[in-house]
């Protein structure tokens, strides 16, 4: 078995000065760190990369996009890994902003988020700050939910453990 660590919406320093320490102690041991953008700061992966090899995609947070792309899939025991941040490029983005103004569309963004890979068992993504876990024609869909603060629907920080072999993808959330 293969254990991916899962992280998304860093937001360093904008919004925490720093991983809060639980994410070292939970992705100790993990094989990969899957980073699903919003990491504004390239000293994060630097510090990720200490624990275990880190696959990164830029986010709407990250301007200059650290010469990281959009999506990327990564293949784990012969399973296909969509990680992309979700938010769908700047001028996506922008319209979106326009949108959610009033209120927030999850649909809108888990139709971006789906649409961007195929074909793919499932897709890592961020960008909402919301848990999300679900699966959509046969694509397992998980954002492990942000690390810095505006939590929404999570009860603090938190990163996602994916747990693969080639006849199975278990997510798991751990509260850092």
């Amino acid at each position: 078995m293969t254990t991916l660590g899962l992280i998304t919406d860093t937001h360093i320093p904008q919004r925490l000065k720093a991983l809060p320490p639980g994410v070292f102690e939970v992705f100790h041991g993990v094989d990969r760190i899957l980073h699903a953008g919003d990491i504004s700061s390239r000293q994060v992966l630097h510090q990720l990369a200490e624990i275990a090899p880190v696959a990164a995609v830029a986010g709407n947070a990250d301007l200059f996009r650290h010469g990281l792309p959009l999506t990327r899939v990564i293949e784990v025991a012969g399973r296909h890994i969509g990680l992309v941040h979700g938010h769908g490029g700047w001028s996506r983005y922008l319209r979106s902003k326009v949108r959610d103004r009033f209120g927030y569309d999850e649909e809108h963004y888990l139709k971006i988020v789906h649409a961007s890979f195929r074909p793919v068992d499932a897709i890592v993504f961020g960008h909402t700050h919301r848990f999300y876990q679900a699966e959509r024609s046969g694509i397992l869909l998980f954002n492990p939910g942000p690390i810095a603060p505006d939590f929404y629907n999570t009860p603090g920080p938190q990163v996602g453990l994916l747990h693969v072999t080639a006849h199975m993808l278990q997510f798991e959330i751990v509260a850092v």
